[in-house]
């Protein structure tokens, strides 16, 4: 009885005590880390504006620099084999209506007329299909413009990870590859 009036009357004095160490002051807040930036709706419109405009443009627009020269090496060079196709259809489509005037001194002279009409639809198949891909290749660069653009605006932080990893297997430990898909909240 003695020992629980002391521990009584010892927590009656010293318990009900405050303690006034450090008051939380506005520097020891804890403030947002995550700075919210603001979204500009307009931003893939006038990027994929400024890419239909030239192409290449609206990479720059949205600063990814290192995409350009692949914009116009692509475009680049379906142009050129639309270029070379037309050329050598011309060649051919006019090495043929000579033939038929009943000239022979073409630069074909060893091919005859079903050949030279099957180099025509040769070449003009090429032809069509390289514009088919350089039109192609022009509305995939605006397309690309637009959706970087629309993803410059999301947040991505350390919160969201995709990562290999590689695991042994529990029968005969060998490596098991597979993914693993982690969100932190």
């Amino acid at each position: 009885m003695n020992k629980i009036f002391y521990i009584v009357a010892f927590l009656f004095l010293f318990g009900n005590q405050s303690a006034f160490s450090q008051q939380i002051g506005e520097a020891l807040k804890a403030k947002d880390s995550v700075k919210l930036r603001e979204i500009d709706p307009l931003r893939p419109t006038k990027a994929a504006f400024y890419s239909a405009i030239l192409p290449g443009l609206g990479q720059a627009y949205n600063k990814k620099y290192w995409k350009i020269p692949i914009v116009y090496g692509a475009i680049g060079s379906s142009l050129y084999f639309y270029i070379d196709n037309n050329k050598k259809y011309h060649k051919v489509r006019d090495a043929y209506k000579r033939r038929l005037l009943g000239f022979n001194d073409d630069e074909f002279q060893y091919l005859d007329n079903s050949r030279l009409v099957q180099a025509q639809r040769f070449y003009q198949r090429n032809r069509d299909l390289s514009l088919l891909i350089s039109v192609g290749l022009y509305v995939l660069n605006i397309v690309d413009a637009n959706v970087d653009a629309h993803l410059i605006q999301f947040n991505v932080n350390d919160k969201l990870s995709f990562q290999p990893e590689v695991y042994p297997n529990e029968i005969n430990f060998k490596p098991n590859l597979g993914l693993s898909f982690n969100y932190k909240f």
